[in-house]
């Protein structure tokens, strides 16, 4: 590796710790935090399974010191992030490998380590082995969404991959294809969720309209996704 593609993998490895420190309270509640999913998932795929790592275990550090988050910040996130680069590299290059490596490792390992850290570290009572894992996997699932959509715009106008040939990491070519852009379109409801999940609560607006449109949006957006490909694949045929 050139000294100069250290040197700037470690500038943005400075930067997606910065971000996700600032970007982490977002729509957090204990058990759920999906930014951090996000940031995992983009460092792993732009600077590999062992810089995600470090990238997670200082980010929940840092949130552990100055703002008083449990060590859930830690379990909920070195596994995910970890995982989400090993299969991404796995599977050469397939972003959703990259996705589904997170919810893997944070919806489930992550979850259950949480349950002993909890309890015997931090003395919280009434919990079970599988006491996080729902809140663990509906944060992943929004997180890693968001990430899946963003990844893919990069990859699919070239720039995914010459970001990763210039930080000196393994640069893959993920092309587009139906699934791929089906999943894209059905993803997009996890931003939906958020921005009505964040002007709701920017704007105090509490009618249940708004939230039950948090509800329908992904909703919508999935079935959007699976018309998509229904339609294409039949389109295919045909030809």
């Amino acid at each position: 590796m050139k000294k100069t593609d250290s040197i700037l993998k470690l500038v943005v490895l400075a930067m997606l710790i910065a971000l996700g420190v600032v970007i982490s309270p977002i729509l957090r509640v204990e058990g759920m935090c999906p930014m951090a999913h996000l940031i995992n998932i983009v460092c792993s795929v732009l600077l590999g399974p062992w810089y995600s790592l470090l990238c997670a275990t200082l980010i929940g550090i840092i949130r552990m010191v100055t703002m008083g988050i449990p060590p859930i910040a830690l379990t909920g996130a070195v596994f995910g992030a970890f995982l989400s680069g090993v299969f991404y590299r796995l599977a050469k290059g397939r972003i959703i490998c990259a996705v589904l490596g997170e919810i893997f490792g944070t919806g489930i390992i992550g979850a259950i380590a949480s349950y002993p850290v909890m309890t015997l570290l931090w003395g919280k009572e009434g919990l079970s082995w599988l006491f996080y894992v729902p809140s663990f996997i509906c944060g992943t699932l929004i997180g890693g969404s968001i990430a899946y959509v963003f990844l893919r715009k990069l990859a699919a106008n070239g720039m995914l991959a010459k970001m990763q040939q210039r930080l000196g990491s393994l640069s893959y070519h993920d092309q587009n294809s139906v699934l791929s852009d089906s999943l894209t379109i059905a993803a997009l409801g996890a931003i939906l969720w958020v921005v009505v999940k964040v002007a709701s609560g920017v704007f105090g607006l509490t009618a249940p309209v708004w939230d039950a449109l948090s509800y329908i949006a992904p909703a919508a957006a999935a079935a959007a996704g699976l018309i998509y490909y229904i339609v294409m694949k039949a389109k295919k045929v045909n030809e």
